[in-house]
């Protein structure tokens, strides 16, 4: 009678935990959509790499999980970057050194290199020659 009442309970806390891991992993994906969509860069794929209990915090016991997420500029490249979450709450998120997704939308220069008026023509913005 005990035993069955401690497997009861034991199949409760562990359900409790998956549970919990899967409303992290869609956290984790929508969060990480919307940073895609920020940076303008193109989604391939999110995965949990680790999760472990952590004790501490407001929260008691929850998980500590890392998700990483794979991203493309220019949908030739592949790049990777982690979100580390604890419990529901994202503690950061990881971006690797990638180049500029869309150089069309860079802002564009006026005038001569290096600013200024120039060697050549005249100046319109109040330089004086």
């Amino acid at each position: 009678m005990m035993t069955d009442v401690l497997l009861i309970l034991a199949v409760g806390v562990i359900a409790a935990f998956f549970w919990q891991l899967r409303q992290m992993a869609e956290i984790s994906r929508r969060f990480a959509e919307r940073e895609c969509q920020k940076q303008k860069v193109q989604l391939l794929a999110i995965a949990m790499e680790s999760a472990r209990p952590s004790f501490g915090g407001h929260s008691g016991i929850c998980w500590q999980a890392k998700y990483m997420l794979e991203f493309s500029t220019d949908g030739i490249n592949q790049f990777k970057a982690t979100i580390t979450m604890r419990g529901k709450q994202i503690q950061k998120i990881q971006w690797p050194i990638f180049p500029e997704p869309d150089w069309l939308e860079a802002p564009m220069t006026k005038g001569s290199i290096g600013g200024g008026c120039g060697s050549r023509g005249s100046c319109n913005s109040g330089c004086k020659k």
